[in-house]
Order: structure tokens, then sequence, then C-alpha cells
């Protein structure tokens, strides 16, 4: 029997995934994939319905990894009809231009198809099991157990040499917990629904400024002059229409900057100088680590060192000084400027040396991580992480031009509620209650938009992996400091020595962010799957080793 392969989810992470495994493996083997939509490849962040038309993705097409081929050579073969569904003029196909979510959804969906249809011909069998859901996952002696509700709603068991976990998000199916009350902005499509209204918004970042631009689109449009300027008309009867966004700084991301790609080395803030710190055991692991922030933020950019005393500053300190300026100021004149020079550095090819280095040391500075201890994870997530974020979660100018019109057009505001603030959905009346300081404001509509947040192994939604002790929680000292999600090792195998390790995979986002604060996105499923694709193809590699009959089944295989 040829070793068998299931991944549960049919995203980009798996689809990233299945490319490494093809791109490495030299044995034949079964191939299973779980998917509980109606089809493969698109993943949450990119579907139909789950996104509105009008979303825009945060990557541009150049960063985005190639699979069987780049999305700009996908898009450039396109027809005109297709792109023309897409909101896509051929004229704007650019490998720095920022695409509607959902085109990216339509990209790995074909991605995915000629990767199966890759596999097949290489020898592989593959099923493709749609409108099946997994509901658990037991390890045993003969391998991991799968049982899952077919698309007959019958309760199936299959068995698999190696599981790869991939359900990707963790959101509520139905969004609107309770009236006006919603846990998440997605799908969109349920946003369709809310009144024009005051519309209360929690966070003001991407998932946020999505939550925004769905709602504009539904009581009203985004006009563009013919000098190029966007202002937003409400629809008749949308007087009432007003969002909100309310954020701890009440802050605006900033426009996407230009900078090389692919990315340039880094001198002193190095993935192997930070790994020297790790080998050494030091116990201010944190501390140095930001020592050689500090050297590579100095050497790349001495002006900014200089406006931040950069030299004098500890890491609170220079968090501060970090944000100090933009609190300051109207987050909407800010993002005014910010926007303006943005675009002039594109049309320049001019890259901002600080913010490009910071982008560059986010990768380096995680590798620490899970090597924190619970007082300095703490520090890490309050401090510095919030820095990288921002400065990596950089948004369109598409979107940031919308988030003006809005604003311009009397529809949206930006609150900073600070850290004492509370939001109460328990209210009698519809939406949720704010109270800050001494105001109280009622919200008759109030969404969750601050994105996923990091889970525990209690949401794990695999309960028997949870009972048989093969996932469980990273121990922490305290009861109040940030997640620190479940135990696995650096090739995402949950670790338990109850089972072989390459048995089980978790690639589960919500899971893997205490040990990998910034794993989100296309390229962070592209990191993932280089990891895990080759360590499947060395476990069917290895059952090849222990089982020459299966060299007969190679002949003309050429998986790469």
């Amino acid at each position: 029997m040829l070793p068998s392969i299931a991944f549960v989810g049919a995203g980009p992470t798996t689809i990233y995934t299945l490319h490494a495994l093809l791109e490495q493996a030299r044995t034949p083997f079964d191939l299973t994939i779980f998917e509980r939509q109606g089809s493969v490849g698109k993943g949450t962040p990119y579907r139909p319905g789950w996104n509105d038309p009008a979303m825009l993705s945060n990557i541009a097409s150049g960063e985005i990894p190639p699979l069987e081929e780049s999305l700009f050579d996908w898009l450039s073969r396109q027809p005109p009809e297709r792109l023309g569904k897409l909101r896509i003029a051929p004229a704007d196909i650019d490998e720095r231009t920022f695409y509607p979510r959902v085109a990216l959804g339509e990209y790995f969906y074909d991605q995915f198809r000629l990767l199966l249809a890759r596999a097949e011909q290489a020898g592989a069998t593959v099923t493709v099991r749609t409108h099946s859901l997994v509901t658990d996952a037991v390890a045993g002696a003969d391998g991991m157990r799968l049982i899952f509700k077919n698309r007959r709603g019958e309760l199936v068991e299959e068995t698999f040499d190696h599981v790869v976990l991939a359900t990707g998000h963790q959101w509520p199916a139905e969004p609107e917990v309770r009236p006006g009350y919603f846990l998440s902005p997605w799908p969109a499509s349920a946003l369709a629904q809310v009144p024009a209204c005051s519309i209360g918004i929690r966070g003001s970042s991407l998932s946020a400024i999505d939550a925004a631009v769905a709602l504009a689109v539904t009581h009203g449009a985004f006009v563009e002059d013919a000098a190029g300027g966007l202002s937003y008309d409400a629809s008749p009867g949308a007087d009432a229409f007003h969002m909100t966004m309310l954020s701890r700084k009440g802050l605006l991301p900033e426009a996407d900057f230009y900078f090389p790609i692919p990315y340039e080395p880094l001198s002193f803030c190095t993935a192997e100088a930070v790994e020297a710190l790790v080998s050494a055991e030091v116990d201010d692991l944190l501390d140095r680590s930001f020592s050689l922030f500090k050297k590579e933020l100095a050497a790349a950019d001495p002006d900014y060192a200089r406006a931040v005393a950069l030299e004098d500053a500890d890491m609170e300190t220079f968090c501060d000084r970090y944000f100090a300026q933009r609190i300051e100021s109207d987050p909407f004149a800010w993002a005014k400027l910010n926007l303006a020079e943005a675009e002039r550095n594109y049309a320049r090819h001019h890259t901002v040396a600080w913010r490009y280095a910071i982008l560059r040391m986010h990768e380096v500075i995680e590798l620490l991580v899970p090597h924190l201890n619970d007082e300095d994870f703490e520090r890490f997530s309050r401090l510095l992480k919030p820095v990288f974020v921002d400065d990596y979660a950089t948004v369109p100018h598409e979107s940031i031009r919308r988030m003006l019109a809005l604003h311009e057009a009397g529809k949206l505001d930006v609150r900073a509620v600070g850290e004492d603030y509370r939001i109460d959905s328990h209210k009698p009346q519809a939406g949720a209650v704010l109270d800050v300081g001494a105001e109280t404001i009622h919200f008759p509509v109030f969404i969750e938009a601050t994105g996923q947040r990091a889970l525990a192994a209690k949401d794990f939604p695999f309960p028997s992996l949870r009972e048989q002790g093969i996932v469980r929680d990273v121990p922490q000292t305290g009861k109040s400091g940030p997640r620190r999600g479940i135990v696995i090792d650096d090739e995402f195998h949950p670790v338990s020595p109850d089972i072989p390790a390459d048995q089980l995979f978790c690639l589960s986002l919500p899971f893997l962010m205490g040990r990998h604060p910034f794993v989100q996105g296309i390229t962070s499923a592209h990191a993932m799957g280089q990891v895990v694709g080759g360590e499947l193809a060395a476990a069917i590699g290895a059952c090849r080793a222990r089982n020459p009959s299966l060299r007969s089944a190679e002949q003309g295989l050429a998986l790469s």
C-alpha cells in the first residue's frame, strides 16, 4: 500500500504545503483532501460571499510566492471577461498592484486544480472530499483516524499515515450572536443586512477596514472623478449611516510603502545572531535581541535614529516614541499626509530606510519568541509586537483613500479609547454600549473587527487529540498573560511521546500565534508549507526505504 496523506482544509496553507511536497517527493502516495465547503482552493480570506468584492487583499502581487505560475502570469493570461468579473482592468496588472480578495481566491482555485492534476500525472492517487466536515481526529498505532461527516450527513472514519490540520481562521458560522452584535465582520454577506444607523467597530486596522468597506458599499458607493479623486456618496435614506472605529491608540494603519523585493539582507539583527543568543541561553534574551534591533535600525537610518533618540532608548521608551507623533495627530490628517508620501515614494521607487529595516527584522525577532520566559513574552506582546505589526500590516493605498472619502462624507470617525474602557453587549437594547471615562455611547450595531486572536487548546476543534494529551497548551506561570498557543516544535508537530512525529502536523493559525506571533497571510502559508511539505516528502521517502516494493511504483515518476 502507498503511504497515505490527508489534509484537513483546502485553502492556501494546504496549497503551498502540497506544492512543496510535490517539488520534493520521489515516491507516489495516496492523497486525500477534506474541505467543508463546496469547492477547494479559495480558503476563508478569499472566498466569494465571505468577502465583499470591494474588499482588497493587503499583499502586492509580487509578494505572493508563485505556485505553478505567478499571480502576474495567471492574470496576464485571463480573458477580459473574467478580469471584468474580478474588477481588474488589464492595464492595471502589475507586480505592485493590490487585487480584490476574491481575485486571489480564483488564482488559488486554479493553482490547486493544476497541483492536483500534477500529482495524479506523477502517480499519486487523489481524492477530494468537499462538503465533508472533519469532526475529530484520533491517534492510534496504525495511524491517525479522522472522523468526518460526508456530504450525505453520514459519519465516516478513515485512517491515514500522515495528517495535516490546516483549518485556517476560526470564526463563528453566524457572526450576529446577539441582535445587532457581531463577533466578526465575516461573512461579509451578513453585514449587507445591517441598517443605516450608528455602527461601532472595535478595531481600526485591516479587519475593521474590511467591515467599513462592506458596510459602505451597502449604503452607498465610492465614486472616482476624472482627476482620480475618490468620494463617497451615501444612498437615499442612508442619512443615519455612520461608523466609529474604536481602538486603544486611535490610529489608522499606514499606507503600503515601497521596498525592494526580495528582501535585502540584514547586517546585525540577523537570524544567525538571534539564534546564537538563543543557544547561549542568556537570561536577558529579549533585551539583548532589542540591542541588535537598535543597532540595525541606527545603521539603516541614522536620521530616524536621532529623531527618536534611539541610542538612549530602552524598549518601552522606543515603542512609545515610535507611535508618539501619530497619537498626537488627527488620524485622518495623518493618513492623508502619509498616503501622499507613500504615493511619491512609489513613483520614485524610494524606500524609507527605517520602515524597511523594521519590516525585515520582524521575521528574525520572531525566532526568539518560543524561548522567552512568561514575563518577557508579555513585554514583547505589549511593546515590540505592536511596532512590528504596525510596520508590516500596512494597507493598499486604495483602502486609505476609501477611509478618507468616508470621513470627508461624514460617515466615519476613529476614536481612541485607551486601556480603560468597557464594551457591554448584554444590555436589553440591540448592539452594544461603550463606557469610556464618564461617557456612555450606545451603538445599535456593533462589530468586533480586531482580527484573529490566539486560541487555547480548549478551543481545538478535534476533542480526542486534547483528551489523548497530544494537543495541550504551552505551560504558563501566570493566568493573566497573553496566550502562548499549543505545544508544537519547529516542524509544526504537536509535541507528544505517544505518536510518531510525522503522523500529525498542525498548521491551524489560531493555535500557532503564541509561538509564531506574526503568522498571518499568504507568505506565512508559504513558509509553513515549505517546512511541512519537506517533512512529508522525507516521511514517505523513509516509508520507501522500509518497503522496497514501493520502488517498482516509482518507475517514470517525475514529481518535480
